[in-house]
């Protein structure tokens, strides 16, 4: 046991050596040869290992994430195969994030890139065609949701916090990418045809990283549970470039009632009393998404509207505030929370234009009667509809 203790960290120095090299400008030829005299097979958690160390040592998480392409080349040839029966089986996440995987592969062999060959050599058509198979690219978004909502949780639960933290950065490049190559093309940009082969490049090299490390490391850890609750919220943030899958049962549960969401008895408020289920229809009915982080700056709570305009699941319950947001806004969302758990501020306000909504998003600060900070109220609104309101419209006519 002691050998194969110290194996595996001799190994995962190595990987650390190695990416700390590409980092410093060594070629990727050069850290090959170093990685195949090093070794032969290296596993999905010694790469996470590897990578967390790196992060816990200093090394910012963006230059983990700028590494992320160089070594998923350097290690693509020499991760070990690790048998996942459940990718076989129709409705489970694994085999869900799969059958998107091999779509998205499709969209990006069979039309986009032969599309990118084509508007190099001035097709008449090829510019339209490529942008529609762009948008159709953007529903990848829809697969990053679901990893970055759904599965980043149960990997920080088990202590696996580096790859999610690389991975996110990583999907906001490849979505920036797409958004990027259909806009030059738009524009008829020459560069058009070089960022849309970055952006199916990348997506394809985290399609890689998601199959050989991420998923490996969640089928180590996360329960027959747990991977059901996984597959109930999927369907609340969609599907990308596939039907619905199939309702996944586990083998060794049976199938349950969802738990009740409603408990009898009323609460007692200053100005009224409610039930729990008046509560809870007032607050989903309201036209606001609200979310609310306690004092410890976990998430504790969000609304289920009708009409949502980010997504929110369950695995949130219990999450850090910070490791809901990309890496890249990390920054911001400490400096909110800092300003307003320290009364410098009551409330932020921010307003993004995102697909047709007109998104005001507000941060408030929430406190007792003396004062006590109790956490953060977060208010979004698609104000684009209230926008467009004009003259009046009121309850009696004069």
């Amino acid at each position: 046991m002691s050998q194969e203790i110290n194996n595996r960290e001799y190994r995962k120095q190595v990987i650390k050596d190695l990416i700390k090299q590409l980092h410093a400008g060594k070629s990727v030829d050069e850290v090959k040869a170093q990685f195949a005299d090093a070794f032969d097979g290296v596993s999905a958690s010694e790469i996470s290992e590897a990578e967390q160390a790196l992060i816990t040592e200093g090394l910012p998480v963006k230059e983990v994430q700028r590494l992320c392409d160089v070594h998923a080349a350097v290690l693509g040839s020499s991760v070990e195969a690790i048998h996942m029966p459940a990718s076989d089986i129709p409705g489970h996440p694994v085999h869900t994030i799969k059958a998107e995987n091999r779509a998205l592969e499709a969209l990006m062999n069979e039309r986009i890139r032969p599309g990118i060959a084509a508007l190099r050599s001035g097709g008449a058509r090829a510019a339209q065609q490529l942008a529609a198979d762009l948008e159709a690219l953007r529903q990848i978004d829809k697969h990053y949701v679901k990893k970055e909502m759904l599965l980043f949780p149960y990997m920080e639960k088990y202590g696996i916090t580096a790859p999610p933290k690389v991975m996110w950065g990583v999907d906001d490049e490849i979505r920036v990418l797409i958004k990027e190559a259909a806009q030059l093309i738009a524009a008829g940009n020459s560069r058009a045809a070089d960022k849309a082969e970055e952006a199916v490049d990348k997506a394809a090299e985290m399609i890689f990283k998601e199959e050989n490390i991420m998923l490996p490391m969640l089928l180590e850890v996360l329960t027959s549970e747990e991977w059901k609750h996984i597959e109930e919220q999927s369907g609340e943030i969609g599907y990308c470039l596939i039907a619905e899958p199939p309702v996944w049962q586990p083998v060794e549960t049976k199938a349950h009632a969802p738990a009740a969401a409603v408990q009898d008895g009323d609460i007692t408020l200053p100005t009224g009393n409610l039930s729990v289920q008046e509560v809870t229809a007032l607050l989903d009915t309201l036209p606001i998404d609200i979310t609310f982080v306690g004092k410890d700056d976990t998430v504790r709570y969000f609304s289920q509207g009708v009409e949502r305009v980010f997504p929110r699941t369950k695995a949130i319950i219990g999450r850090k505030v910070t490791d809901c947001h990309p890496p890249a806004s990390v920054h911001i969302v400490e400096d909110i929370v800092a300003d307003l758990k320290s009364g410098k501020k009551d409330h932020e306000d921010f307003w993004i234009h995102m697909g047709g909504k007109y998104v005001y998003i507000r941060y408030y600060a929430v406190r007792d009667a003396a004062g006590e900070y109790l956490g953060v109220l977060e208010v979004t609104q698609d104000i684009a509809p209230v926008q467009q309101i004009t003259g009046e419209k009121r309850l009696v006519t004069e």
